[in-house]
């Protein structure tokens, strides 16, 4: 947290060094080169493969973003794999849903255990010693820039150019963990809260299409349609025609067009948020003061005291045979899932699969009562 907040406390040295037309012009330079680096080195290639490049490029992609003092690039690569993989549940790193805005921006990375990452989540990179190298001494690069910036540029050039830089990175990338997943646009179903926000991709160069990205995470392409601006993904895209990257994966058209069914995974994280839209003490609760002490009632109880150590039998008994009042149904879980998501080809696999979450949940309940 010290270094953290000396960087940024290092930009008010402006009042004694002044700032120039000059050190501005630095700034923004840095800015967007050093936006770029985080782009498309730490996130579209290390973090995702979404091209190839040769190892001395590799190399130096990985060292340019690493002077942005955002720790090393197999850290982030590892850090950033493990949000996918749990984005937005209780085991994502930064989610603003499960732990505040203020923690998913800045917080989480004072958090002691985000020191080290799961290094066997990349085995990918960590078989190049120099990266390992780079990224075991993860402050050299900022270092090696901010000397650089000085020796040419002075005091004010360090101070404006290089730290007033160095702090628009952090908060441009922080962005992306916090707004970009509270603010903007679904366009697909993705099980998580990612969103586009097209003024956070002007800000970072097209990380702004996150619900984009999320939908179709191995893509150098984040702007999936054609006004929406991906100066990152262009960049690459040129770099191809020089032989600098090559095989720069592209969205599949049935995935822009949202005609792709959805995975398991996406649609068991849609259906829990579906089905937890809806109370189920409260429909186990109703059930029972509706049915009273009927035979109905009691056969319900017999049927879940049978199935009472399997979930899924209790709530394939729940639903079968008998009408019971307050549960659901299909028709009115489909309306609730049209109001929470955007059009999906797999909408009616989630209604299915969150009418049985809710039906073992409530279930659940029944069964406690009647034990």
């Amino acid at each position: 947290m010290i270094p953290f907040l000396m960087v940024h406390v290092a930009c008010l040295g402006a009042i004694w060094t002044g700032v120039y037309w000059r050190d501005i012009a630095i700034a923004v330079f840095l800015y967007f080169l050093r936006i770029f680096a985080i782009g498309a080195g730490y996130h579209r290639y290390f973090s995702h493969r979404a091209f190839k490049t040769g190892r001395v490029m590799q190399f130096l992609l990985a060292f340019l973003a690493q002077t942005t003092a955002q720790k090393g690039a197999l850290w982030w690569a590892a850090k950033h794999r493990h949000h996918h993989k749990y984005s937005d549940t209780e085991l994502d790193v930064h989610s603003p849903r499960q732990k505040g805005f203020f923690y998913a921006h800045v917080g989480w990375i004072f958090t002691k255990r985000h020191d080290t990452a799961d290094y066997r989540t990349i085995p990918d990179l960590t078989k190049f010693p120099e990266l390992v190298w780079l990224d075991r001494h993860y402050y050299v690069p900022p270092f090696i820039m901010g000397f650089l910036v000085w020796l040419f540029f002075g005091w004010s050039g360090l101070v404006v150019g290089f730290f007033w830089s160095t702090v628009a990175v952090y908060h441009g990338t922080f962005c992306i963990n916090s707004l970009a997943h509270v603010h903007g646009r679904k366009r697909y179903v993705t099980g998580d809260d990612s969103r586009n926000n097209w003024l956070l991709a002007l800000m970072t160069m097209g990380e702004g299409w996150h619900n984009n990205h999320h939908a179709y995470q191995s893509s150098a392409r984040q702007g999936f349609r054609w006004w929406e601006f991906d100066p990152t993904y262009y960049i690459i895209k040129a770099m191809s025609y020089v032989g600098l990257t090559w095989d720069v994966h592209e969205p599949p058209k049935a995935v822009v067009r949202n005609e792709q069914r959805l995975g398991t995974k996406v649609i068991e994280a849609a259906a829990s948020q579906l089905a937890a839209s809806f109370s189920p003490d409260k429909i186990a609760a109703q059930i029972r003061e509706s049915l009273g002490a009927t035979p109905t009632l009691a056969e319900v109880e017999a049927r879940l005291r049978a199935a009472r150590d399997n979930a899924r039998q209790r709530a394939e008994a729940l639903l079968s045979g008998i009408s019971l009042p307050h549960m659901p149904s299909t028709d009115e879980l489909r309306q609730r899932a049209s109001k929470m998501f955007v059009r999906s080809p797999s909408m009616d696999d989630i209604v299915e699969r969150a009418r049985l979450l809710l039906a073992e949940s409530v279930g659940a309940k029944l069964a406690a009562t009647a034990a």
